[in-house]
């Protein structure tokens, strides 16, 4: 009796003749085989890998048979499930490509002999029966050290072609490591080689049709590198793929990471709105954060980033992730620590400033490997937060003036833009990103050019080579004025007027109603800080640049006081060290009534204290108008009118002192660090004394 045939694969019988028949994926089984009776003494058995290296092992037909043999429907199949209709591909090439994948000569694992070319598989699908789930750990963890190592989509699947088991673990990272070593390459979208690969093709396969019997972790981590590798989401396997991991959210048997995976994924492509992605959430809300890995950390940060209307529904979620957090920023990339930083932004996490702290003290040392997207979010969060470290500081020194002349335009940009922001007078960063930009002006876009000249003005400095950068900059305004944004503009000409570089030749072009009409939009009305500044603008027009003969900004362009409740052009006056000065100017002038506070001048300045002289020098009562010689204007500088590393004072505090000289006024400088070294009433009024009667030993009213 013929012995019965175990499986598909080959069939061997009789010691004269051998006939090979293929896997029934590729070619049908013979039809012209001889009638098989017991006088024969046929017998079929499997044909074994073993098997393959007997001398008198002939395959005859099976070329001719793969030749001749139309392309089997389950191809297409598993071609539809990766790409919808109409399919580009040419069946024919398809073909050719998974009998190359499947024929080819691999070389098993595990201490196994060579697979060799023409060895029959043992599935419909790929050289799997099916995927295991009870491969044991230890060596699917081999496995996937193994596929960790490999450093190109090819030796991943051959590696997988090459097992005799595919476990669902080792199938879902091999798809992990294909998408990571894809998107290496960058977001150029679906790589076109990689999805039309018959090993991909009949992984995926596989995994469309044993969906039920895979694991929640492996279910969802496919699902996720297919998501990421950009396969159509209208394919029947996404479909699939996304209703089977709905089902498992649903009942509620997904653990923390794989939530976390699989709330990205819908994310990507169903959108933050969906209603999957709140389930999700609420299922890590009951999940101990603690147990996650610093991947599925960040994931949870990228999922709450991209749904911020919601924060205040998961805010507990969002304590207990910022606290677990504090224990895995030594583990973060560059990466990672921007992303982090970024969704603490988006998130407005202000109550976790020691998470912030601990990130920016990690930042330092990864300065050099930022990208410009990277570094522009550490930047944001810094800002955003109020943080300012000197080592930061000091790290961004050294990195900008060893590279400045490589460095991306939007990297020096950004950096001399926080500068600014945090008022950070830094002479080598400042510098370094004048030189850059006097010596490779053409890579600065407009909006560049606006955020690396606008702190120059701002922290009242000129770098060594201001002729030269200035110079650049007009002729570059020259060539390319109507490029720039008209509010970038206006804030670049008004930061150079800060440093006595007056944009003459531009002035009649921003004093015109077009340009006007330009910076006004679609708005009813110019915002008050423009025009603050077109008023300032004009001011030094007519102060500084009494040659200037163009056209006159309109009076009702034109503000009545730089100071206001919130983006003045003026620093409020400190309270507590005006109170100081106070207490010492009525010891010294014995009365409150010869000093006035806060004096509103005709020319939009407001003076901290005012004080009359009459010719000889006596000082006149506030209500006295007549016989005034001289006006003297004491400006209390507090620490906000400085830069905040230093005791160099602001620009817009330059310019007003400048103004008011120019306007008349006698100036007396009050610096904070000059009072705070007074140890006593009698001292502060020495001091006084001092300031405002530098000539004369004692006071006179």
């Amino acid at each position: 009796m013929p012995a019965p045939l175990p499986g598909p694969g080959a069939c061997f019988s009789g010691e004269s003749r051998a006939c090979l028949c293929v896997d029934p994926f590729l070619v049908a089984p013979s039809s012209s085989g001889q009638s098989r009776t017991e006088s024969d003494g046929m017998a079929f058995v499997t044909l074994r890998r073993n098997l393959c290296h007997l001398p008198d092992l002939r395959i005859h037909g099976a070329l001719a048979a793969l030749k001749s043999r139309p392309a089997n429907p389950v191809l297409h199949a598993s071609r539809e499930r990766l790409c919808p209709r109409p399919c580009s591909l040419q069946a024919e090439s398809f073909r050719v490509g998974l009998r190359r994948a499947c024929g080819r000569k691999f070389h098993a694992e595990n201490g196994a002999g060579p697979r060799p070319a023409g060895e029959p598989l043992s599935s419909p699908v790929g050289p799997w029966d099916r995927l295991e789930q009870s491969l044991p750990r230890e060596q699917e963890q081999v496995h996937s050290e193994r596929l960790d190592g490999f450093r190109s989509a090819g030796e991943v699947l051959a590696f997988v072609s090459s097992l005799d088991t595919l476990p669902d673990g080792v199938a879902a990272r091999a798809l992990q490591r294909l998408c990571e070593l894809e998107k290496r390459h960058g977001d150029r979208g679906p790589p076109a080689d990689l999805l039309e690969d018959s090993v991909f093709r009949a992984v995926c396969l596989q995994l469309e049709q044993e969906l039920p019997r895979l694991s929640g972790t492996s279910l969802v981590a496919a699902f996720r590198a297919l998501t990421l590798l950009q396969v159509d989401p209208q394919s029947s396997l996404m479909g699939a793929l996304a209703a089977e991991c709905q089902n498992r959210l649903t009942r509620g048997g997904l653990d923390a990471p794989s939530l976390c995976a699989l709330g990205e994924s819908l994310i990507t492509l169903q959108g933050p709105g969906c209603a999957a992605v709140d389930s999700v959430l609420c299922q890590l809300q009951g999940e101990n954060v603690e147990t996650l890995t610093p991947e599925n950390i960040m994931a949870l940060y990228r999922i709450l980033q991209a749904c911020p209307e919601k924060v205040s529904q998961h805010q507990a979620l969002l304590n207990r992730l910022n606290s677990v957090s504090l224990s895995v920023v030594s583990y973060l990339s560059p990466k990672s620590i921007s992303q982090m930083l970024s969704a603490l932004v988006v998130l407005d996490q202000t109550q976790a400033l020691p998470l912030v702290i601990k990130l920016g003290k990690h930042v330092v040392r990864h300065i050099p490997r930022f990208t410009s997207e990277e570094l522009g979010k550490v930047l944001d969060a810094f800002i955003y937060f109020g943080q300012h470290d000197r080592f930061f500081t000091k790290a961004l020194e050294q990195h900008v003036a060893a590279l400045c002349l490589s460095l991306d335009a939007e990297v020096v940009s950004r950096v001399v833009e926080y500068c600014g922001r945090k008022l950070i007078l830094s002479q080598p960063i400042l510098d370094a990103a004048a030189e850059t930009f006097v010596c490779q002006p053409e890579k600065f876009s407009p909006s560049q050019i606006s955020k690396l000249i606008e702190p120059f003005g701002k922290l009242n400095y000129l770098p060594p080579n201001a002729p030269a950068l200035f110079g650049k900059l007009e002729a570059r305004l020259a060539t390319h004025f109507s490029y720039f944004p008209p509010k970038a503009l206006l804030k670049l000409l008004h930061s150079c007027s800060l440093i006595e570089y007056h944009p003459v030749n531009f002035m009649p072009k921003i004093f015109s109603p077009f340009f006007l009409q330009q910076l006004q939009g679609e708005g009813s009305y110019l915002d008050r800080v423009s025009l603050a500044q077109l008023t300032q603008l004009f001011l030094t027009s007519v102060l500084e640049c009494p040659f200037y003969k163009g056209p006159k900004l309109l009076p009702k362009y034109q503000v009545k006081s730089f100071l206001t409740p919130c983006c003045s052009l003026e620093t409020p006056v400190d309270f507590q060290l005006y109170k100081s000065v106070m207490i010492g100017l009525i010891d010294l002038f014995g009365a409150r009534l010869y000093f006035a506070s806060k004096v509103l001048t005709p020319y939009c300045y407001t003076i901290d204290v005012e004080i009359k002289l009459d010719e000889e020098g006596f000082v006149l009562p506030v209500s006295v108008d007549e016989d005034v010689y001289k006006r003297v204007a004491l400006c209390i500088d507090g620490p906000q009118r400085f830069c905040s590393n230093g005791k160099h004072l602001l620009g817009k505090e330059a310019i007003k002192q400048r103004h008011l000289q120019l306007l008349g006024y006698q100036v007396v400088q009050v610096p904070y660090h000059e009072i705070e070294v007074l140890k006593s009433r009698l001292e502060l009024v020495e001091y006084l004394q001092r300031k405002l009667f530098p000539q004369n030993t004692a006071a006179r009213w």
